[in-house]
C-alpha cells in the first residue's frame, strides 16, 4: 500500500464545507472523492487536515488517501492534471506527493495558517462577492494590528470558541498574527498550532469591533483569561476566511504530542 497527500485549492461558496454529509449535500470531500474514483475506478477514503465550514475557502488544504498495491500507477507530476480534469471549476488539486503510511494530515500538522479578508469600501467589489466581509466604513488596520498582539502566545482560548465545540483541551499557541492593508483590502493573518471551533472567525470579529470602538483593546487580555464567550466579539461570517497553509515536520514524520 502507499499513501498520497493532495494539496487542494477551492472556493467554498457553493460547498457545504469539507466533510461528507447526508442528503446529497455538495461537499469538498465528496467532490474530490468523486474525482479520485473517476481516475482510479475505485472509491477510496479521503482524510482531511481540517473540517472547514460551509462558505470557507482554502488555498492549500491537505488531504490523504491510501492506494492498494494493485492500483493504477499514475506519476505524481501528472496526477493533479488527471484529477483536475474530473473536478468542477471551483476546486483544483495543485500538488500530489507520497507520505509515510502512519502519517495523518490533521493530527500530524505542526501549524495551520489562516487569512481573513475584510473589505471596507463604500462600493463593494462584485468580484469579491462572498469572498470577504464587507463594511461600509473604513477599518483602522493599524489599531487592529496593535490589538491583535494580545492573542500571541499560549492561552486558553475557550472565550473564542463557538458553542458546539467538543474539544476538551482549549489551550492553543498563536505563533504569529498581523493585520495589514493589502491591495485595497484589510487582511488578518494568523498562525497557530491548532484552532478551536470558529476561533479565527471570532478573533476576526473581535478585532473588527475593536476597530470601531465597540471593544476596548486593553481589555483583550482579560477577555481571553475569562474564558467567557459572551465577552468576546461576534463571529465573523465564513466567506472572508481562507486556509492558507498547513505545516508538517520534515519528511512528514509523526508528530509526538
Amino acid at each position: 500500500m502507499k499513501k498520497l497527500l493532495l494539496t487542494i485549492s477551492y472556493v467554498g461558496t457553493e460547498f457545504c464545507g469539507w466533510q461528507v454529509q447526508g442528503d446529497g449535500l455538495r461537499t469538498v470531500q465528496a467532490t474530490v472523492q468523486d474525482a479520485i474514483e473517476a481516475v482510479y475506478g475505485e472509491r477510496y477514503a479521503l482524510t482531511g487536515c481540517s473540517r472547514t465550514d460551509a462558505g470557507v475557502h482554502a488555498k492549500a488544504f491537505r488531504a490523504a488517501y491510501v492506494l492498494p498495491e494493485d492500483s493504477p500507477e499514475i506519476p505524481l507530476e501528472r496526477l493533479p492534471l488527471a484529477l483536475n480534469l474530473k473536478l468542477p471549476y471551483d476546486c483544483a488539486v495543485i500538488k500530489a506527493e507520497h507520505v509515510p503510511l502512519p502519517f495523518h494530515p490533521r493530527y500530524d500538522a505542526v501549524y495551520k495558517e489562516y487569512k481573513y479578508i475584510f473589505e471596507d469600501t463604500v462600493h463593494r467589489d462584485p468580484f469579491m462577492d462572498k469572498r470577504c466581509w464587507h463594511f461600509h466604513r473604513p477599518l483602522d488596520e493599524a489599531a487592529m494590528d496593535a490589538a491583535s498582539k494580545a492573542f500571541l502566545g499560549t492561552h486558553d482560548f475557550s472565550a473564542f470558541m463557538s458553542t458546539g465545540g467538543k474539544i476538551e483541551d482549549t489551550t492553543r499557541t498563536v505563533a504569529d498574527i498581523s493585520v495589514r492593508r493589502e491591495n485595497g483590502f484589510v487582511s488578518m493573518t494568523i498562525r497557530a498550532d491548532g484552532f478551536l471551533y470558529n476561533m479565527v472567525r471570532i478573533i476576526a470579529g473581535t478585532l473588527a469591533m475593536a476597530s470601531y470602538g465597540k471593544i476596548d483593546p486593553s481589555e483583550l487580555p482579560a477577555i481571553i483569561a475569562s474564558g467567557d464567550r459572551n465577552r468576546a466579539g461576534m463571529t465573523a461570517p465564513p466567506e472572508g476566511l481562507y486556509l492558507i497553509e498547513v505545516g508538517y515536520l520534515e519528511g512528514f514524520a509523526k508528530l509526538k504530542r
